[in-house]
């Protein structure tokens, strides 16, 4: 079934719209059908208006692409390489979402598209002998931004073609290309990049290139496009001119071109820097009056002839700066110096959009945003600790006993700060009997139960003491215990034993516990009971007891009566 479509714009020639039927009882009724729909089509100008293939597409494409001379280079390497072996000669209007996936696919798998049968990548086209040059081939998959740069050039072609009205529906809307790789800066640390400038240091002009490379973080076009006449040194003024880029041009070679983003741009300088490229500019002025000429106003600031007239290029510097870092054993790039200046500028505090412009990225920062986010992390948390150091100072951390005896919140704890605060006032010293559960409910009109949670707590502050089986006695504000520790003199029969002492034991000079018990401070073996058993609740074994002391004072007394030593049980 054939139904005529008009003039193709490309060939000239009559366009038709075709299918093929087969042959059968129902292909009558089958042909009519396609004829209606191809007529459809047709009439509602659904229908691709040429027959041109993707390479006749491509090529028309290309030869109106207003974009940089690199640019096009490199996406008419992509097409010869990749698109056209496999899809060059497929009809547009044949080309949908379903090839594109499965070409992508091929192409993740092995950039050669090979047949999956063992074969032998020669070491040149031409018949000849193998040797140990031509190896068994091994599948290397295409770069994820390579196949995405596939994607965008098939994406753009078809984009003007809908506009051409070749096609009705662009096929690229529906593929799919690989996420684009998330950026992975790399730049040297702060002692590799110390070791690089120390040995580009060895030929000045050269680790001043290297230098302003790292602190300006310019490219490296850009800075091999640098004159005199676009450093600013001036007082107040200190910044770099940023006009013009040395990049290849086809058929042309090395030039002079516009820069990357299409938009010139003014860098600050720090003092050191400026002290740099001063050093520079003189070292020039000097060669050039050695061989007995003036240096020119718009001589190249790095240059390999002494007048500057002509520039470095690109790749002679990087190929030098890699044949640096190789003896260094560092392994990195000239570009990753440009990681470095944003990577050191974000971490001290810059904001992104001041470094992109710095950079010369687009978008007002998104870009730097996205290559350097470990970056910004870091940033964020150093600005984390810059607000930190602003705040006022907090207040220091309260005991909890002191919080509850300030502000208590139940009435049992209204209870053990009441009878805190009268022993602190003396009006409950030191060894006399404490309240008893009964009493504090009467006086405070609470539940006994309440009452006895109440001398839990003094008991649990250090407040009270348990004196013999079912006396609490007032300690007093002495006990303080690192090592809690319940009296350990047992008292006479009559419970009066001893008198209440403040102990404090140390090991080797270290303080380990503090404490209050009843004891006889003139009884050497009370106090060697006493230290023994406070040597055994922090941990030490009964022979390291020659390594504790025991200061003995009285609660109300500050300085000790005496320091019992085990070894010698005297005081």
């Amino acid at each position: 079934m054939s139904v005529y479509a008009g003039i193709d714009p490309v060939t000239g020639k009559r366009h038709y719209l075709k299918e093929i039927v087969k042959a059968g009882p129902k292909a009558q009724r089958e042909a009519e059908a396609a004829r209606n729909r191809l007529l459809s089509q047709v009439a509602e100008k659904r229908n691709p208006r040429t027959s041109a293939t993707v390479d006749q597409l491509l090529e028309r494409y290309l030869d109106q692409f207003a974009g940089s001379p690199n640019t096009l280079e490199l996406y008419r390497t992509h097409v010869r390489n990749h698109i056209s072996p496999c899809l060059g000669h497929v009809r547009i209007g044949q080309l949908d979402a379903e090839t594109l996936d499965s070409f992508y696919g091929e192409l993740r798998r092995c950039r050669r598209r090979c047949s999956r049968r063992r074969e032998i990548d020669h070491r040149v086209a031409e018949p000849h002998e193998c040797d140990d040059r031509c190896v068994r081939h091994q599948c290397k998959p295409l770069a994820p931004t390579t196949i995405r740069h596939i994607h965008f050039i098939l994406s753009g072609a078809y984009k003007r073609a809908v506009r051409w009205r070749w096609l009705s529906v662009n096929p690229m809307a529906q593929a799919e290309p690989p996420p684009a790789p998330k950026p992975n800066p790399q730049p040297p640390t702060a002692a590799q990049a110390a070791r690089i400038v120390k040995e580009s240091w060895r030929d000045p002009d050269w680790g001043a290139l290297v230098w302003t490379a790292m602190t300006t973080g310019v490219r490296r076009g850009e800075m091999c496009a640098i004159r005199v006449s676009s450093v600013d040194l001036d007082e107040g003024r200190e910044t770099i001119w940023l006009r013009w880029a040395i990049r290849r041009e086809p058929g042309a070679g090395w030039l002079e071109a516009d820069l990357k983003t299409h938009q010139q741009r003014r860098i600050a300088l720090d003092a050191e820097t400026v002290l740099v490229l001063r050093q520079q500019i003189e070292r020039c002025r000097v060669r050039a009056e050695a061989l007995g000429f003036e240096f020119p106003a718009d001589g190249f600031l790095f240059s390999g002839s002494a007048d500057g007239s002509t520039f470095l290029t690109p790749d002679s510097v990087t190929q030098r700066y890699d044949r640096m870092v190789t003896r260094l054993g560092v392994e990195t790039t000239i570009h990753k110096l440009r990681h470095y200046s944003a990577t050191e500028l974000i971490a001290g505090g810059v904001d992104p959009r001041t470094v992109a412009g710095r950079l010369g990225h687009g978008g007002g920062g998104t870009t730097t945003l996205k290559a350097y986010s470990a970056w910004v992390s870091e940033a964020d948390q150093r600005a984390a600790k810059g607000l930190g150091a602003g705040m006022p100072e907090r207040p220091a951390e309260q005991d909890e006993a002191d919080l509850i005896k300030a502000e208590p919140r139940y009435p049992y704890q209204a209870i053990a700060a009441t009878v805190a605060r009268q022993v602190a006032d003396g009006t409950l010293p030191p060894g006399a009997p404490a309240p008893t559960a009964a009493e504090l409910a009467t006086r405070h009109g609470v539940s006994l139960a309440t009452a006895k949670r109440s001398l839990v707590l003094l008991t649990e502050w250090g407040t009270l003491a348990r004196h013999g089986r079912n006396e609490l006695r007032v300690v007093g504000p002495v006990l303080v215990a690192s090592v809690p520790l319940e009296p350990v003199a047992p008292p006479t029969e009559d419970g009066q034993t001893g008198m209440l002492l403040a102990l404090t034991v140390r090991r080797r000079g270290t303080e380990v516990a503090r404490f209050s018990t009843f004891a006889d401070p003139a009884s050497s073996s009370e106090l060697h009971e006493v230290l023994a058993a406070a040597v055994a609740r922090a941990g030490g074994e009964p022979e390291e007891i020659t390594d504790y002391e025991m200061d003995v004072r009285l609660p109300a007394v500050p300085a000790p009566i005496l320091t019992f030593v085990a070894s010698s049980r005297t005081g």
